[in-house]
């Protein structure tokens, strides 16, 4: 079973469009969701629309929420301070993978796996899913 770590940015996007194919992720049976209240809190500064609030709150529901540990980022990883505490909170949850859509500061990462967290693109995920759909 994956357990998966949602950056704020995949929260936002998720709550941003009602039909948006991240909610996907809320539907797959055999998966964890996790996140941080600092990722929640991310996303919900960014929503404007009451609507997407609301969406938001509602998703968070089911989330496993986790927060960073106070230590360092492994050898090799290099993140500024505001994204730090979320692949920190991501090993804390236990988490298989990262989704982030961060490309500036995660980019560099995607694929590679730190403390036994792969760091991908929600899309680089559904594409995993596809090729293996007996996961």
């Amino acid at each position: 079973m994956d357990r998966l770590f949602l950056d704020a940015n995949v929260l936002f996007s998720a709550a941003y469009k009602l039909d948006s194919r991240l909610l996907q992720l809320w539907k797959f049976k055999d998966v964890g969701l996790c996140s941080s209240r600092y990722a929640l809190e991310e996303a919900r500064c960014n929503l404007q629309d009451e609507i997407q609030q609301r969406a938001l709150r509602n998703l968070s529901g089911t989330l496993h929420l986790f927060e960073a540990a106070d230590r360092g980022l492994p050898r090799g990883l290099s993140l500024p301070d505001k994204d730090a505490p979320i692949f920190l909170a991501a090993v804390e949850a236990r988490a298989t993978h990262l989704l982030t859509g961060d490309v500036q500061h995660f980019g560099q990462y995607f694929g590679s796996r730190f403390e036994g967290v792969v760091i991908m693109l929600p899309g680089q995920y559904f594409k995993v899913r596809e090729r293996n759909p007996k996961r």
